[in-house]
């Protein structure tokens, strides 16, 4: 009873599609996932169990016989059923998917989808429902629910909770914010609490993955294109400003867009004004943009490819995600947090760590910052017999085991030594491992290194000059600015 308990809590999913197959497939999925989940092959079926039951959400196919999709939203619409919708349709019909939003759908999902991309959309239409809930009207009740179930940052490190402070700041705004950070930092979670904390949180989030158009396709993508515009437009297609009109878009990886589309994009920045391909008809865009990237930017308007203009556009205000490694104990924090939502998502026992494995994701590095973690626990979860995980088990999946400073038994210290001196101990220690190579041993030692140069000077250790002004250029680069081309912001490291 308990566990069924906690499932409803997660949120109960009614998913209508007459395709059996098709139907079961998205409940198998979601009810992994945690959800309570029932399913109705018809419309016509579904609307009497939604005015008996409460749901959170309904996932719902567009071509279904007897009553299709949009009419069954314009039902749930006309009888102020209180439940979040998201439609699901293929290409040629994306017209309707867009009269499904207008009429009040929270989203759409284009067959194929993954499942990352649904239990994404359906968390995010649960995290909605109850922002708009009727007796969370005030901003203090929707922080606490957007903190709850969206901004799910598992953290307890000052640079996380610096970070929510300057979300929870930004996001009542409408400026333009970028975010930058490095591959797997979480930049799309942060969208969606900016998103879930502003006036824009009743009209839908849009996300569009830049890195994954084609040049030819970028532009028909975010502005839409008319039938014939080009060869195999068959239909006219809304754009994704379009679908973000009164809410949010995104714009993931936003260095990816290549130059002409730029410029295309610095327009919609400058006057909200844009053309579908084809089409010379001017339209209005009424959306907050949110844009991302993992690159140093500096360096691609060094290099001509990204405009300084439409860099000064986006930056705003400047959100920078802190890599992983720079988090100290949060990555134990996720970690059992990774590992309890796996074992409840596979219906397996909670599994355990060996205390070894405590040791080596401190001493990681982390490249893939927070999504390599995830991945690996759930890899570990998936693959366990029952017994402790052990740091053997992970230590091949990690991208370079060689460089991971292990901490062996040490007779040399005795009990009774001080903290202070079992950790100079392991900083010399880890510093002789890296030949004395600074900014290696801060990685491995999860500190940044201007900390470690205030502790090697405290142990009697002469600073180098060249690294601390190293250090000090990052770390001035790292504080809120005035939007300015910085020295370096943080993403993908050069070589």
């Amino acid at each position: 009873m308990s566990c069924l308990q906690s499932t409803i809590n997660l949120g109960r999913v009614l998913v209508v599609d007459d395709n059996v197959a098709a139907r079961e497939s998205v409940a198998d999925v979601l009810r992994h996932a945690g959800y309570f989940v029932v399913g109705s092959a018809s419309a016509v079926e579904a609307l009497p169990k939604l005015e008996r039951e409460t749901f959170d959400v309904v996932v719902t196919d567009l071509q279904m016989p007897g009553m299709d999709g949009v009419e069954f939203i314009r039902q749930i619409s006309q009888r102020r059923l209180e439940v979040q919708v998201l439609m699901v349709t293929a290409h040629a019909t994306i017209a309707s998917a867009v009269e499904a939003m207008r009429l009040g759908a929270f989203d759409y999902l284009e067959k194929p989808f993954n499942v990352a991309q649904l239990e994404e959309l359906v968390a995010g239409a649960i995290q909605r429902g109850r922002l708009l809930a009727p007796d969370l009207t005030t901003q203090k009740a929707r922080i606490s629910i957007a903190a709850e179930y969206d901004l799910g940052m598992v953290a307890e490190s000052q640079v996380m909770q610096n970070l929510r402070a300057r979300i929870a700041q930004v996001a009542p705004t409408e400026e333009t914010v970028l975010i930058c950070g490095e591959s797997g930092t979480g930049k799309e979670l942060v969208a969606r609490a900016i998103h879930a904390l502003s006036r824009r949180n009743g009209g839908p989030l849009v996300s569009l993955n830049c890195p994954s158009l084609s040049p030819q396709l970028a532009e028909s993508e975010l502005f839409g294109h008319r039938r014939g515009a080009f060869t195999g437009a068959d239909d006219d297609r809304v754009g994704r400003f379009e679908l973000a009109d009164q809410g949010t878009i995104l714009l993931d990886e936003i260095t990816e867009v290549d130059l002409p589309l730029q410029a295309k994009l610095l327009r919609v920045l400058q006057e909200k004004t844009f053309e579908r391909v084809g089409c010379s008809e001017t339209r209005t865009a009424d959306v907050r943009i949110v844009a991302s990237t993992n690159r140093q930017l500096s360096e691609e308007i060094s290099a001509g490819r990204f405009r300084q203009d439409l860099y000064y556009r986006l930056a705003v205000v400047p959100l920078i995600l802190p890599p992983l490694r720079e988090r100290g104990d949060d990555v134990h924090l996720l970690a059992d947090y990774f590992l309890a939502r796996a074992a409840k998502r596979l219906n397996k026992p909670a599994c355990q760590f060996q205390q070894d494995v405590r040791r080596l994701f401190s001493a990681y590095h982390w490249p893939g910052n927070v999504r390599e973690l995830e991945n690996i626990i759930t890899r570990a979860c998936v693959l366990n017999d029952g017994q402790p995980i052990s740091a053997d088990e992970l230590r091949p999946w990690l991208q370079q085991p060689d460089d991971i400073a292990t901490i062996e038994n040490d007779a040399s210290l005795p009990v009774g030594t001080s903290l202070e001196e079992v950790e100079r101990q392991m900083i010399v220690a880890t510093l002789e491992h890296y030949d004395g190579h600074r900014a290696k041993t801060a990685e491995a030692l999860g500190i940044g290194v201007r900390t470690l140069s205030g502790k090697l000077r405290s142990y009697g250790f002469a600073p180098r000059a060249k690294s601390i002004q190293q250090t000090d250029a990052c770390h001035r680069q790292s504080q809120p600015v005035e939007p300015a081309i910085p020295a370096e912001l943080p993403g993908k490291k050069s070589a």
